[in-house]
């Protein structure tokens, strides 16, 4: 234990091992002489008391390692030796150590990531699924939904499974034209035909993922016909006659085409509430916060290396600027904690670039009373006053510990008032299910 605590302060240096415990560094005990060693006659033998007391302190300082060791000291014990390790294998491949935990964050002595990930909610089914599973299940989620309502589902899949937003309006509103032709020209033949080669058609509606599964659903069928005055047939996409008596539905499905949005997950916000702990400021993050591939990630930890250089030079106030936008794609999501006066700690995940109101609203949705008007404060007690700023603009990406503070002139009424205040302003559903910060 005494070898093992004289390492850990060779190589790393930190001040304490829990709340109210100091890590002191062990006495020192002298070497057993070897025997048949003439022992030189000491300067001032100690009292038999002093000697006592040494052989006591001896004898526990053997025994501990035996015993237990407090969890505060186990926890300090797996992140020097993460730190120690990641350090060392840093040192052989040439990166630096932050590198090497964003890198690989899972190795075997790695401390437990604050968050496991970013969660979503998926608006059709109520589950909760991880970042790098949401495509699928909404994938599968609109999939199921084609036994409930066909036309919508199909009309999903064109607005979501299709990135680029402008062909999809250039698509959609194509879509809309022929619709309207069959509604106002019901009696004209040509109108209830679509040929499937036509330039047009092609270029801005056969590209679109789901569009096919959008003209089934509504009445079209496929048939090859014969191109008049040509020996030659094409495809067709062909409105059924039933469909005739019910022009009404086709102008329902053209408006729900046109006013339809992309179906979003939901942000899952992961709301924890934790005990007072001396370990709210410290952050594991796994790598789905970051705007990066592994490989941009390693990249952009071997230029920190550049940074400190970069930070003795003279640079413009453009570079500058630049730097700092740079920063500030980096990170699409931010874990943010809020410590309250009593020293409970809330946490929420929210996208880098919501704003700050977004917070703001979060707390008092977590609050017991949420009348009761407070600030936030972040690093060096900064009020956070301008709710319409994003987190990364406000230096709050990819994480922030910050303060809550009540309204003294209000706090100072409630106290005059004399009633019994609750023990924490938090919801009680919320206590119910507090946990520790490890």
């Amino acid at each position: 234990m005494r070898k093992f605590f004289q390492e850990i302060k060779a190589d790393l240096k930190f001040k304490t091992a829990g709340p109210g415990q100091k890590l002191s560094e062990p006495s020192r005990v002298p070497k057993e002489k070897p025997k048949g060693e003439v022992t030189p006659k000491p300067r001032q033998g100690p009292t038999d008391e002093a000697q006592r007391a040494a052989a006591a302190a001896l004898a526990r300082m053997e025994l501990k390692p035996k015993a237990k060791l407090p969890s505060s000291q186990e926890a300090i014990k797996n992140q020097v030796r993460k730190e120690l390790m990641a350090e060392a294998a840093a040192s052989e491949r040439g990166l630096s150590e932050e590198e090497k935990d964003l890198a690989s964050p899972d190795k075997e002595g790695a401390a437990a990531p604050s968050v496991s990930g970013v969660y979503f909610i998926c608006p059709l089914t109520g589950a909760v699924v991880k970042k790098d599973k949401k495509e699928k299940h909404l994938r599968e989620a609109i999939q199921s939904y084609f036994s409930v309502d066909p036309v919508a589902a199909s009309i999903m899949e064109i607005h979501t499974f299709n990135k680029d937003r402008e062909k999809v309006r250039v698509g959609v509103e194509t879509m809309a034209k022929y619709l309207d032709n069959i509604y106002l020209h019901p009696e004209e033949e040509k109108y209830r035909r679509i040929k499937l080669q036509n330039k047009v058609f092609q270029e801005r509606i056969s590209c679109l993922e789901g569009i096919h599964r959008f003209f089934q659903a509504i009445g079209f069928e496929t048939k090859t016909l014969p191109v008049p005055g040509q020996e030659t047939t094409e495809e067709y996409y062909v409105l059924k006659e039933e469909m005739l008596t019910k022009l009404e539905d086709l102008k329902d499905y053209k408006e729900q085409l046109l006013s339809s949005e992309p179906v979003r997950a939901q942000l899952d916000r992961q709301l924890c509430v934790f005990k007072p702990s001396p370990e709210a400021a410290r952050f594991e993050l796994p790598n789905d916060f970051y705007n990066l591939t592994a490989e941009e990630i390693k990249r952009e930890q071997r230029l920190r290396t550049e940074a400190v250089e970069k930070a003795s030079m003279l640079r413009t106030r453009a570079m500058r600027e630049k730097e700092e936008q740079r920063e500030m794609r980096k990170y699409n999501y931010t874990l943010v904690r809020v410590r309250f006066p009593d020293g409970y700690i809330l946490q929420g995940t929210f996208y880098a670039r919501e704003s700050v109101s977004v917070l703001y609203n979060f707390v008092r949705e977590a609050l017991r009373d949420d009348w009761l008007p407070f600030e936030l404060l972040g690093p060096g007690g900064l009020k956070l006053t301008d709710e319409n700023l994003a987190f990364n603009e406000c230096g709050l990406v990819p994480s922030a510990l910050l303060t809550l503070a009540w309204d003294a002139a209000v706090m100072a009424d409630i106290e005059a008032s004399g009633e019994e205040q609750p023990a924490s302003p938090l919801k009680p559903e919320l206590l119910s299910r507090v946990q520790t910060l490890s």
